[in-house]
């Protein structure tokens, strides 16, 4: 039997919040701190009222790829299940995209940012 690779998440904004967490996963997630380069945070108006509901906040965090290695991004890089990445992917409005990225860290995670 083969084990799945981990599945990482990079969070910079509202799945950090533990109301968030505890709302889409039904547990508090334990991460590390991690840096995305080539990439600089923009904020986007939200107007899903779930989404809303479980962040607090009308205006969230985005990530607009530059490619500039002096752009960065701080956040969080959890370790997450498949089923945990489905639940955050039905929590992100159509404002953004899933994609593949490598962190300061070396690892490779899922991050979401401008569809």
């Amino acid at each position: 039997m083969t084990s799945q690779p981990p599945i990482h998440l990079f969070s910079y904004g509202t799945l950090q919040l533990p109301q968030v967490q505890l709302s889409q996963f039904g547990r508090l997630l334990a991460g590390q701190p991690d840096i995305l380069p080539g990439y600089r945070k923009a904020m986007v108006e939200i107007a899903d009222p779930a989404v809303i509901a479980a962040s607090g906040e009308r205006f969230h965090p985005i990530l607009l790829r530059t490619g500039l290695e002096l752009d960065e991004v701080t956040g969080t890089v959890f370790q997450i299940t498949a089923e945990e990445l489905a639940a955050a992917d039905a929590y992100e409005v159509s404002d953004y995209r899933r994609v593949a990225a490598r962190l300061r860290s070396g690892l490779e995670a899922w991050v979401y940012v401008k569809a």
